[in-house]
């Protein structure tokens, strides 16, 4: 699960509030949808949020009011405006009452078998300040690239698969994304879905907030 603190205005970074969000993942690891909940210092009620979920990541007035956390700094936060111990995880489930659908399309096929490549991006949401991308080049294990649109690349081998990602900026300020290619062996699948997943959470470290994960082949 994700955890975001959530402040009254960008300029009082006190917390009032703490959102929790999973994304929904497919079978090939894109992402259809985002659960979520959000629990507020005024309301004491856990309610579900997924208008939340989709401002946050379209609304920077609003994104400059969250701040991404681990779980035991959404716990402190939470034991400190009142809300006693943070629920576990699977009673939070219990809160998504509503999701966010993202949008999904059938990637275009362009290999098959042990030769098969597959292209993925996660797409994240806000902007990485000079520590935020240095953390995130160390995370990724970046080397530069010459390339003024591409920040740093990478790749290893794991569970008998090929890796290269690229971290990239898009625009001016308005997003970032890792860029994966996957040379698809024929070991488990599940060494693809842990990458993803921890590439998803070492960007979202820095401060950025991850919007989707998308397959384009």
């Amino acid at each position: 699960m994700d955890y975001y603190l959530i402040s009254t205005s960008a300029h009082d970074r006190s917390p009032a509030g703490v959102l929790v969000e999973e994304f929904v993942l497919c079978e090939d690891f894109t992402a259809a949808g985002i659960d979520s909940a959000e629990w507020g210092s005024e309301t004491g009620e856990w309610l579900a949020a997924p208008e939340v979920s989709r401002l946050i990541r379209s609304d920077g007035a609003l994104r400059s009011r969250v701040t991404p956390v681990s779980r035991s700094e959404a716990r402190d936060a939470y034991a400190g405006l009142g809300g006693g111990e943070l629920p576990e995880e699977e009673e939070l489930r219990g809160h998504f009452r509503r999701r966010q659908p993202l949008p999904a399309a059938a990637p275009l096929r362009l290999g098959s078998g042990a030769a098969q490549a597959r292209r993925y991006r996660i797409l994240f949401a806000g902007e990485l300040g000079a520590d935020g991308l240095a953390g995130a080049q160390a995370a990724l294990r970046l080397e530069p690239t010459g390339d003024p649109r591409v920040v740093g690349k990478a790749s290893g081998s794991a569970g008998g698969h090929g890796f290269t990602w690229e971290l990239r900026r898009i625009g001016a300020g308005i997003a970032w994304c890792v860029d994966v290619t996957v040379r698809v062996g024929t070991g488990s699948l599940g060494t693809l879905g842990a990458l993803l997943h921890h590439h998803r959470q070492a960007v979202r470290e820095q401060g950025l907030i991850p919007v989707t994960i998308e397959r384009f082949a």
